[in-house]
């Protein structure tokens, strides 16, 4: 009965990443064709009760595991937050994409540590990155 109180609790932690991962896919094929180094996409602005948002997608870097592609919204010329739009389907990358955009959030730029076991993905996320930050202006 002792054991069975912690067993419980860390069985619900290692639980909650799995309940808050949101697929960045249309639940289609994992293979997904994209251009190399597609240009990154104009700014869209929106603005609701005098706060102005622009949205960016970077461009879709093409990497050995597969593509990677960011959006990245921005709440004046601050980083609000950076959704993936793609990603390759793989157990590395899912666990690195948190730690990525985290880091993104804390840095408020490109210039981030690569995540350990997930270094390609990794410099894809920063290139699609910093190109949704150049493209910002």
């Amino acid at each position: 009965m002792k054991r069975a109180i912690p067993v419980l609790v860390l069985s619900v932690a290692g639980l909650i990443p799995v309940w808050r991962y949101a697929p960045s896919h249309d639940g289609g094929s994992s293979s997904t064709v994209t251009q190399a180094a597609a240009p990154a996409s104009t700014p869209s602005v929106s603005s609701s009760g005098g706060a102005t948002s622009t949205v960016v997608s970077g461009s879709a870097i093409d990497t050995e595991k597969g593509p990677v592609q960011v959006e990245v919204t921005f709440d004046g010329e601050k980083i609000a937050s950076v959704r993936m739009l793609q990603q390759p389907n793989h157990p590395q990358t899912t666990a690195a994409v948190p730690k990525l955009i985290e880091e993104t959030l804390q840095a408020q730029s490109a210039d981030i540590d690569a995540v350990s076991g997930a270094t390609i993905t990794s410099d894809g996320y920063k290139e699609s990155l910093q190109a949704a930050i150049d493209a910002k202006g």
